[in-house]
């Protein structure tokens, strides 16, 4: 007999002898997401010290073998395509679109197109592939596939649960797996809820309320357990800022709303074009194309255009050097649009945060901001550049938020995320998530067929 069926069998005798009908109801659906929220929060750890080391690798090479870039750039580049195309095509890109379409396409009839979205082939394929792509200096981030990953925890063990089970909705299983992938990946709680209701659910908060808080606090606590009480960021110093900056703040809004967009914009416009590709030496030439313009730009131009950009982040807010020239943020904006779109595993989270921190840090040194106002200016950056490409303005303010333990800044981060997210409906009026979930939806069911919502009960556990 299988350790699963013998711990099934054990599960069964215990609450067999529960003798009220709801406290054993309530509690069993809460085990699955107690146990899921448990493996994301290991997950994401070993995944984040995975992420660090790769980044730490590129580091050594562009310090003392810069040269080295010309043959693992390309290298890295290509097998992380590779292993995406060839063992796991759903596991490319961020993984954010993947389980949005999954929360959509959550009904028995599609359980087939979900098991390709989110599996535990998914998540092998996707930590390997990123950390490739990392090592590689590829302008990715470990927050998107994070999600992902957890989204597929969190359906696997929904597949577990034996037939006796109490009824428990695959798409709230999903959705606030989720959260707790968000919450795990950076350390924010409040973040990871509010991106589930913001981005995620059409479904009333109240349905799932108690299932999401739990799950993030199990994933967080376990992630702060292994890793420390960290904050993404820090505490950047932001004491004595000036009354009149809040029109800095809505300059760099609209500034970093649609370059984000623009941004966006530029990856569809890259895959639609890439679709026309008729074989596979067509995918791996744009691909060792992609690395050799990455290493042209890091050993010609400017080597801080490597990598998910969080050095960035933490220079321009930590030290006395602010400032940086603006093709810095032009450089910070071009490469995750090269590297999104080679097809290979990695997110757009801590890139667009970065790309939003350049163009605050190049804003700044234009006006000759103090050191404090340069600090709001880059944090409102970040907030908007993040909201521009997702469009979902308060999870980007929440996260930043949170990354910096800023309390002060709600408002100023608030703006900048809601001025961000009216100026980017010039360029686009959806999201970059929002295109490649239609594209996930529509690749799973025939032309014209409808795509119902799952009809079930409300979970009693909410």
């Amino acid at each position: 007999m299988s350790f699963l069926k013998k711990l099934r069998q054990v599960f069964k005798r215990i609450f067999d002898r529960i003798r009220n009908e709801k406290v054993k109801n309530n509690l069993l659906q809460a085990i699955p997401f107690w146990i899921a929220s448990l493996l994301t929060g290991l997950i994401a750890v070993l995944y984040t010290r995975l992420f660090a080391y790769a980044e730490l690798g590129t580091a050594y090479i562009v310090s003392h073998h810069i040269w080295w870039l010309i043959l693992v750039t390309p290298f890295c580049f290509v097998m992380s395509w590779w292993l995406v195309s060839k063992f796991s095509p759903y596991s490319r890109g961020s993984g954010i679109p993947q389980v949005m379409a999954a929360i959509e396409l959550a009904t028995p009839r599609f359980a087939h197109k979900i098991g390709k979205l989110l599996s535990v082939r998914i998540i092998f394929i996707k930590i390997v592939s990123s950390l490739l792509m990392v090592l590689g200096g590829g302008v990715i981030g470990r927050e998107g596939p994070t999600i992902q990953i957890a989204g597929s925890i969190f359906r696997k063990v929904h597949g577990w649960l034996p037939a006796w089970w109490p009824k428990i909705s695959r798409k709230n299983m999903i959705m606030t797996g989720a959260a707790a992938g968000l919450a795990a990946a950076f350390n924010t709680p409040l973040g990871g809820i509010v991106f589930a209701v913001e981005e995620l659910t059409k479904t009333h908060i109240n349905y799932f309320k108690t299932a999401i808080f739990t799950a993030v606090i199990i994933a967080g606590l376990t992630a702060q357990g292994l890793l420390g009480p960290y904050l993404y960021l820090g505490y950047p110093d932001i004491s004595h800022f000036s009354s009149y900056i809040f029109f800095p703040v809505m300059l760099i809004a609209v500034i970093t709303g649609l370059a984000g967009s623009i941004m966006a914009k530029t990856i569809l416009s890259l895959l639609r074009w890439k679709k026309k590709f008729k074989s596979w030496q067509q995918h791996f030439a744009y691909v060792f194309i992609c690395a050799l313009i990455m290493v042209f730009i890091a050993y010609f131009l400017d080597q801080t255009a490597l990598g998910s950009g969080k050095s960035i982040m933490t220079h321009s807010l930590f030290t006395n050097e602010k400032y940086l020239p603006w093709y810095s943020a032009v450089f910070r904006s071009a490469g995750p649009a090269l590297c999104f779109t080679t097809g290979a595993s990695g997110g757009v989270f801590a890139p667009s945060l970065s790309a939003g921190a350049s163009i605050g840090a190049v804003l700044s040194g234009w006006f000759h901001l103090s050191a404090a106002n340069t600090n709001v200016v880059i944090l409102a950056g970040m907030a908007g550049f993040l909201t521009g490409v997702t469009r979902s303005p308060f999870t980007s303010a929440i996260l930043v938020l949170e990354m910096t333990d800023r309390h002060n800044l709600i408002f100023h981060l608030m703006l900048a995320s809601m001025v961000a997210s009216m100026v980017s409906i010039l360029i686009d009026r959806h999201s970059l998530y929002d295109h490649l979930k239609v594209e996930y939806i529509h690749d799973g069911h025939h032309e014209g067929e409808p795509i119902a919502a799952e009809k079930t009960a409300p979970p009693s556990f909410n």
